[in-house]
């Protein structure tokens, strides 16, 4: 299994070694080409405007091909851009999930924390830095992990999103159901 990490920015790295622990073969994907050769992809934090402008017009073209037909993976900022609706300010979105996520809705960088949520019903730590928060979830996505009451892991279909990055915690849980859905199509 082959799994690509979008390596423009962000903790890349993390999500590679994590990939890698659970024995996925990792290509950082710097251009729009190596999508091709790839079962999966992981789309980390950063800035999602960032990303936009990195990828550029025919970059965010072929993700959005990707996306639509792979089984794909965002943490924080790739959670925003795999949303249908994207708020605080609008942007462009990639239409994966049938959500609409505010970008920045836990404040700041100095409001960043680790909390206690749940993944499939238990305990798992969450950190969050400068997270969006799911504000609303069409009828065919799956919540698959709260915090708070809050939805924190949502998946449809092939995709798969967290509004906070499981790559920097010791728990592999959430990773793990990533690569269940690319090997089998569920987690």
């Amino acid at each position: 299994m082959k799994i690509g990490v979008l390596a423009l920015q962000g903790d890349f790295d993390a999500h590679r070694q994590r990939l890698e622990e659970l024995g996925a073969e990792v290509v950082l994907v710097k251009k729009p080409e190596q999508l091709d050769g790839i079962n999966g992809l992981v789309i980390p934090g950063g800035e999602s405007s960032t990303f936009l402008k990195l990828l550029g017009e025919a970059g965010f073209e072929k993700l959005k091909e990707f996306v639509h037909s792979k089984p794909t993976f965002g943490t924080c900022a790739g959670a925003i851009l795999l949303a249908s609706e994207v708020e605080n300010p609008k942007q462009a979105g990639l239409g994966a999930l049938d959500i609409s996520i505010r970008r920045n809705a836990y404040g700041r960088q100095l409001e960043s924390s680790i909390r206690q949520g749940l993944f499939a019903d238990a305990p798992i730590e969450m950190v969050f830095i400068r997270a969006p928060k799911i504000e609303r979830i069409g009828n065919s996505v799956e919540v698959l992990a709260t915090q708070g009451g809050d939805p924190v892991v949502v998946r449809q279909g092939k995709s798969m999103a967290a509004t906070f990055h499981p790559e920097l915690s010791d728990d592999s849980r959430v990773h793990r159901s990533f690569l269940d859905l690319v090997c089998n199509g569920k987690s």
